[in-house]
């Protein structure tokens, strides 16, 4: 289908006006004032690069949890450009999927059964009709609230219904560095992130705060994926790879708002501390690698 296929719900935006005016900073495209990722066209690659690093780390699946073959509805969380609900909606053709996300930068050229609804799920959720999926990726950070995005999920899924939240946690090195610039970066986004009340470790994927939201835990795990090719496992390489290059166009997209908003940094200090981690992730030897966690949950039949 050659055009936007948006709809809207009783709270979702308009595409008319200047719902979609988008804030400049610092050279970076940001959909709203208060979200700190950007979403011009650089983002938008990284987002590309994500998504082909997670199916490269599924072996090639959309999800760790099968969706059930027979689903009728599917919803994706934060679809971004929207390459999982796309895939998701070609694999599934009987399904009717439905992508919500804060701002407009989906492709034109999408499947018949997938509709994209401007939404912010830290609002309360106006779905009429429930859903058999819920998949939620790359969103550390998004919410102020989890606990209640998860209420919200747990009420629009039918009875053994599936959420699967996914994510990825911060950068370790291989190789212990003293006062490495990694460690700098890393524990200057996580002050910043807690100061915009946007904490950016995996505490969302606690069983304990899906839990408190109703759900019961079916599955969760963490894959250790390797930043770059260093890795003798084949396998392990190519999703190395797509994660190296996430990674290093993620420093400034992940850091630049945060730092110069909540911690006073200035924007050449920000290029700096994140010139100096490319040099360090490239380093030979170093052996850098990222957390990646999946958590299924489900609503189970009362």
């Amino acid at each position: 289908m050659d055009a936007y296929q948006y709809r809207s719900s009783t709270k979702s935006l308009s595409l008319s006006g200047s719902v979609f005016e988008q804030i400049v900073e610092n050279d970076r495209a940001y959909a709203n004032d208060d979200y700190f990722m950007p979403c011009d066209e650089q983002e938008q690659t990284r987002l590309a690069i994500t998504h082909q690093c997670f199916t490269s780390i599924l072996n090639g699946q959309l999800s760790f949890q099968n969706i059930p073959r027979g689903a009728r509805r599917i919803l994706d969380i934060g679809t971004g450009i929207g390459d999982w609900a796309i895939a998701v909606a070609e694999r599934f053709p009987n399904a009717e999927v439905v992508a919500t996300d804060i701002t407009c930068f989906q492709p034109t050229d999408v499947p018949p059964n997938l509709f994209f609804e401007i939404d912010d799920a830290q609002e309360e959720w106006t779905f009429t009709d429930s859903f058999d999926f819920i998949h939620i990726r790359g969103l550390s950070g998004a919410f102020r609230d989890w606990g209640a995005v998860y209420k919200e999920a747990f009420k629009h899924l039918q009875p053994n219904g599936i959420l699967e939240v996914s994510d990825f946690g911060a950068v370790r090195l291989g190789e212990a560095i003293p006062d490495s610039y990694v460690s700098i970066y890393n524990g200057a986004c996580l002050t910043a992130a807690e100061q915009a009340g946007r904490a950016l470790e995996l505490d969302h994927m606690k069983k304990t705060v899906l839990e408190a939201a109703g759900f019961s835990i079916a599955k969760n795990r963490t894959f250790d994926v390797p930043l770059g090719t260093w890795t003798p496992d084949v396998r392990k390489k190519v999703a190395g790879k797509m994660a190296l290059i996430s990674r290093l166009e993620g420093l400034e997209a992940t850091s630049l708002r945060l730092l110069t908003r909540h911690t006073g940094w200035k924007l050449a200090d920000v290029h700096d501390v994140c010139d100096k981690v490319r040099e360090e992730l490239l380093r030979p030897g170093v052996r850098p690698s990222v957390p990646v966690q999946f958590m299924v949950a489900r609503k189970l039949l009362m």
